[in-house]
């Protein structure tokens, strides 16, 4: 993968440009249902992909602290408005209280699978940087939250 300038919410808007046509015509051929599946499937894979790419760029030394360095690329020009709650070696806690991607999708007639496009990508873009961080997030904006919970963790192999 290489690192581009562009922001992340940019880079979310062209890719959500290109799959909303897909999507549209997948829906049309097999069901909204499977359409959804489909493109779960291929965002998780995907993002996982991302993740390990970055984790290549850290030469494999990969920590939570790290992790949590990228935070500020997916909140390039105000993305995402972000309250933070805890900050610790094994675990990083914050809400996001306004999401700019959330508004993009509803913009662009996609906020129905908006979190497929986006949020769904958040736990497993972990598990493909380093396998020992993990995400629990009970709640988001795009589906109609006040705000997202996003709770990571760090499980240190070795203890």
């Amino acid at each position: 993968m290489s690192k581009t300038d562009l922001p992340i919410l940019e880079q979310r808007r062209i890719e959500a440009n290109i799959i909303k046509p897909i999507y549209e015509e997948m829906k049309a051929e097999i069901g909204d249902e499977k359409a959804r599946k489909i493109i779960s499937a291929a965002i998780i894979k995907n993002a996982i992909e991302h993740g390990a790419a970055y984790a290549r760029n850290e030469g494999g030394n990969t920590s939570l602290e790290s992790f949590h360095a990228l935070l500020p690329q997916w909140k390039a020009n105000g993305a995402l408005e972000v309250d933070m709650l805890e900050e610790t070696e094994n675990t990083v806690s914050y809400n996001v209280t306004r999401c700019q991607y959330a508004e993009m999708y509803k913009e662009m007639g996609l906020a129905d699978i908006g979190h497929l496009l986006s949020c769904g990508r958040d736990g497993t873009f972990c598990k493909g940087y380093d396998p020992r961080i993990s995400l629990v997030r009970t709640q988001t904006i795009m589906q109609g939250a006040s705000h997202c919970d996003f709770r990571y963790s760090f499980r240190d192999e070795q203890t």
